[in-house]
């Protein structure tokens, strides 16, 4: 008994950060369940990202729901970014296969922490006007190249994905933020399924208490996340979307030194 009260103690809190990273930032679930299995539950690496993986589907999918209902969704472009994105990851992986690379994983957990603080300190004020000025045919283009870069980062790093679709939505595409965490989450819920079947094809099935209770927390909190983000305005989001980030940043570094 108090093995599962620990164990829903952590996945609840694991849920919580991995769903508001979602709701409110497009961000994997990956980023913050997996540290928090391995390093308090001993859970095999492999698997803990298998379970965040498929924690990250149901979020990402009812985030996206939740921001395609108040039409702040780019499905077209975020179709072509996703096949992209798909295709380079695998690029990566294979050039990342070839490279030494032991300090890697600190790259997400930097990211996370600084883009939290950009949030903060430059909010991302872009209005749907201004957005929606650049041509078709740019915004195609740009879609691309930006997936191919964001696939081999993702795939050469092994981590970062949400993280530099939502700041390559933001600086690069132009974006408005609420546009940004919409797109990515849609391209998220697809990235996260092929991870997650992937990784239990291989590694075979997680324990499913743990599976179960991350999907269900991190779903509810994404849930809240995506709803109060749609609703809020662009300044109290780039804020609420900042604080979340760097407290995020501060945990998974936090559990990773514990670990």
């Amino acid at each position: 008994m108090t093995d599962l009260f620990f164990t829903i103690i952590i996945t609840f809190f694991a849920g919580m950060g991995a769903g508001l990273g979602t709701g409110f930032a497009g961000m994997s679930a990956a980023a913050v369940i997996s540290p928090m299995l391995i390093t308090f539950l001993d859970m095999e690496p492999y698997m803990a990202v298998g379970i965040a993986l498929s924690s990250d589907v149901l979020a990402s999918a009812v985030s996206a729901y939740t921001y395609g209902k108040n039409k702040n969704l780019d499905i077209k472009n975020g179709l072509v970014m996703m096949a992209n994105v798909l295709l380079f990851t695998v690029v990566g992986s294979y050039v990342s296969s070839h490279v030494p690379s032991g300090t890697m994983g600190a790259f997400s957990v930097f990211m996370t922490f600084l883009l939290g603080i950009k949030f903060i300190v430059r909010p991302v004020m872009t209005t749907k006007d201004e957005m929606q000025a650049v041509s078709a045919r740019k915004r195609m283009l740009q879609s691309v190249l930006c997936g191919m870069v964001i696939g081999f980062i993702c795939g050469f790093v092994g981590a970062g994905g949400g993280m530099m679709m939502l700041l390559i939505l933001t600086s690069v595409l132009g974006y408005e933020l609420k546009t940004a965490v919409g797109t990515s989450v849609f391209i998220m819920t697809f990235t996260a399924l092929t991870g997650a079947i992937s990784h239990f094809a291989i590694g075979g099935m997680p324990d499913l208490i743990i599976l179960t209770l991350c999907v269900v927390f991190t779903l509810i909190w994404a849930r809240i996340a995506a709803k109060f983000a749609n609703k809020a305005t662009p300044a109290t989001l780039n804020r609420a979307t900042g604080v979340v980030l760097v407290l995020l940043g501060i945990a998974i570094f936090t559990f990773s030194m514990i670990k």
